[in-house]
């Protein structure tokens, strides 16, 4: 079986891991995070980078900073993981879910104004399977209304909005360091922002709350969300090639999208946006009337059998069973995200498949597919 997912590990990145044990620094503190936090948020033009233990706990800790209230509504695209829904409900704020891009399978930013209310506060903009969102409507809507944006770049480390990294808009943006992203430190992820009495607030809440003045007393509630140092090391390793795993992502987005462009019914999501190019953080398919897979299941279930192993998309989030639990607004019907849930997976793209695997990849699933 071809694995949807194998890290590249080199040794640079295993000297680099080495190096921070041989020097002793091994905790959530320390020169080897603040040079983790510097890189990526230089990487991405931002001032301040707070490295945290996940994606998700970016997301709960950018909130949190935010000093959003419960009943507050934040918008947010349906088609995305629960990682992005899940703070949302746990704050006790309200989530209001937009439909995707027919073409991008990102939000519908056109639909920002019919979801907007007198209690709408935030935004919570993904770049979906790395290509970047239209930011220039999501800013100028935020900017009229007042609202926050939050941006979760964790798809898109390396891709660019008009010649702007991802991850450089809003009040803060978030990365997520998973084993499949295009920088890995296993589990991880970072908040960045340019203000520094959040970049303060977000260190603070991250670190237990603890006190300068005084250690072991707390005045708020706060998590232990940090990142150790041997994973930052990993990091910063990892993160001087980000260039190099977008174009080895494109590249394999390229050979699938040759052997696979004369199926009938199947799509893939666009190759640009705007004159954005898609840094294809996976490679997803979509079946539109596919004449032997009514859905992604089966499909996935024929290229299990011929070894080669998928994914299945996002699955919605105004369908998700526990958000009848939770108080929620929808503004339309959502057609594109049901589609993308109930019929798209993506296909073996990771930066450390051989070209053999690939070879092998592409061909059974243009066997199979068509």
């Amino acid at each position: 079986m071809i694995p949807v997912n194998i890290p590249l590990i080199t040794q640079q990145d295993r000297d680099a891991v080495n190096l921070a044990l041989v020097d002793g620094w091994i905790s959530g503190d320390g020169p080897v995070i603040q040079e983790f936090e510097s890189v990526i948020a230089s990487q991405v033009g931002r001032k301040h980078g707070v490295a945290v233990s996940n994606g998700s706990d970016a997301i709960e800790l950018a909130l949190r900073v935010l000093d959003l209230k419960p009943g507050d509504e934040v918008i947010l695209p349906s088609f995305t993981i629960i990682s992005c829904l899940a703070p949302i409900l746990r704050a006790g704020l309200v989530p209001v879910f937009l439909d995707s891009d027919s073409e991008t399978w990102n939000m519908r930013t056109d639909q920002l104004e019919s979801a907007l209310s007198d209690r709408t506060r935030a935004i919570l903009v993904v770049h979906i399977y790395g290509i970047a969102t239209d930011m220039s409507q999501v800013m100028s809507f935020a900017e009229a209304h007042g609202i926050k944006v939050i941006e979760d770049s964790a798809e898109a480390h390396g891709v660019f909005y008009k010649d702007k990294p991802c991850g450089s808009f809003g009040d803060v943006s978030t990365f997520s360091f998973y084993a499949n992203k295009n920088v890995t430190t296993g589990e991880g992820g970072m908040v960045l922002t340019d203000d520094a009495k959040l970049a303060e607030r977000l260190r603070y809440f991250r670190n237990l709350t603890f006190l300068d003045s005084r250690r072991f007393v707390h005045e708020d509630l706060g998590w232990n969300m940090r990142l150790s140092s041997l994973q930052a090391a990993l990091g910063t390793s990892q993160a001087k090639r980000v260039a190099a795993t977008i174009d080895r992502r494109r590249a394999i987005a390229d050979r699938y999208r040759k052997a696979l462009k004369g199926i009938d019914g199947i799509k893939f999501q666009a190759d640009e946006f705007e004159g954005n190019r898609n840094g294809y953080w996976v490679f997803g398919v979509l079946l539109e009337s596919h004449r032997r897979f009514s859905n992604a299941q089966a499909a996935m279930a024929a290229l299990a059998d011929a070894g080669v192993g998928t994914r299945p998309f996002f699955y919605p989030l105004h369908k998700q069973p526990l958000i009848t639990q939770y108080q929620h607004r929808t503004v339309e019907e959502y057609p594109v995200a049901e589609a993308l849930g109930e019929n798209g997976f993506y296909l073996p793209n990771g930066l450390g498949m051989s070209d053999a695997d690939l070879d092998r990849a592409v061909s059974i699933a243009n066997e199979v597919l068509a």
